[in-house]
């Protein structure tokens, strides 16, 4: 009798350990292709900082509900030949549930391997509009809205502030650059704007000298950038306001950081972003969650005064993959990839304590929400200027 009740506890705790979501408190793994160097290096540290700030404060504060988050990763200069080997090998090493991917490209490439992969999902820089679709990419999700709802916003917000108003889209070409101009024309024309120049550039340091002037002779009321972070903006604005001109411009969210005041405070007050987060530097506290990740940066690193938004995004990133696990923990269900991705799906009006501008709810893999934020150069500040946009 004794052998026969020995027996069955242990099979008992066998089948305990094979259900619970996960072995008693081991680590939880979260991988990340980086993008420290490369033609976005500048931007892609900050991001990275964030994401290995709120795996360590989120340690600090007892992990995902007593599991500690294990983070590695290695950087990849947004190259994608080597984002594809070093996801294959961090996962066969470390078998992490959530993955950062540093570019469009490769986070389209990777997805065939994705799907045969068991119990990991993946988010990253991309936006891409392609994304959204959870039958093509049932292991993939954007940390906000797609880059085509980016668009959606400003244009509609243009229509609806000047109705017939002259368009220039203004993009790089690259993969993100690309993504979302042809719904962008299409939107233009069925809102009764004027498109008057789509212009397509390199990244980075460009002459833009004959754009500009190709620019001068249209006069658009508005000029929307795509597919940058900062340069060639910054000479597109210079020029164009040493000729006088008085186009106001818009860029979609990795445009829209603080290096326009950073680094270009003299052309760039008044400039128009989308965003689905709040800044690193608002003028009144959004909410608590705000003040902590502020508290808890000025801590480790007190000789950064300042960040751009890319350092919110990989804070933001990683807080939405603790409370889809902490979600799923608490709902008693194991952590396999159907289970967290129905968590995924299943957020709604989640507020999150001022890190996000907006409520954030999930539909077609992604966030299609966000706000239009006004550079105020003097004060070196972006401020809320329009409410909540929500894409449907």
């Amino acid at each position: 009798m004794k052998k026969l009740l020995i027996a069955f506890l242990v099979t008992l705790t066998s089948v305990f350990l094979i259900l619970s979501p996960v072995s008693a408190k081991e680590d939880i793994v979260f991988a990340e292709t980086a993008l420290i160097t490369g033609v976005f290096g500048f931007a892609g540290e900050g991001l990275h900082d964030g994401i290995v700030d709120y795996v360590n404060y989120r340690n600090k504060n007892g992990g995902i509900r007593g599991h500690k988050i294990k983070h590695v990763f290695e950087d990849c200069g947004y190259k994608v030949d080597c984002s594809i080997a070093t996801f294959k090998k961090l996962k066969a090493e470390h078998n992490p549930l959530f993955y950062s991917g540093d570019s469009t490209g490769f986070m389209k490439a990777i997805s065939p391997e994705l799907k045969k992969s068991n119990n990991i999902l993946m988010s990253g820089v991309s936006f891409a509009s392609e994304l959204t679709d959870e039958e093509l990419y049932p292991k993939s999700f954007i940390s906000g809205p797609s880059y085509s709802d980016q668009m959606k916003i400003l244009i509609q917000f243009a229509a609806k502030e000047k109705p017939g108003a002259k368009i220039a889209i203004i993009h790089s070409d690259t993969g993100f650059g690309r993504d979302p101009i042809e719904s962008a024309i299409t939107l233009v024309k069925d809102l009764g704007l004027d498109l008057v120049e789509v212009i397509t550039t390199k990244a980075g340091n460009v002459d833009v000298s004959t754009d500009v002037l190709k620019l001068r002779r249209k006069k658009p009321d508005y000029a929307i950038f795509h597919g940058y972070v900062l340069t060639p903006i910054n000479e597109f604005m210079s020029q164009m306001k040493a000729l006088g001109m008085k186009t106001k411009f818009m860029g979609t969210y990795w445009s829209s950081s603080e290096l326009m005041y950073m680094k270009a405070r003299d052309v760039s007050d008044g400039y128009l972003g989308i965003t689905h987060l709040n800044y690193f530097n608002m003028e009144k506290s959004p909410g608590k969650k705000w003040d902590a990740m502020k508290a808890y940066h000025d801590k480790v690193h007190p000789d950064k005064k300042s960040r751009p938004s890319f350092y919110l995004f990989g804070w933001f990133q990683t807080m939405v993959w603790a409370e889809v696990i902490e979600r799923t923990i608490d709902a008693g269900k194991p952590l396999t990839d159907e289970n967290l991705r129905a968590t995924l799906n299943s957020i709604k009006d989640w507020d999150t304590g001022g890190i996000a501008s907006v409520p954030v709810t999930v539909r077609n893999n992604s966030i299609p929400f966000g706000r239009i934020f006004k550079l105020n150069a003097a004060k070196g500040k972006y401020e809320p200027l329009s409410e909540v946009i929500e894409i449907k």
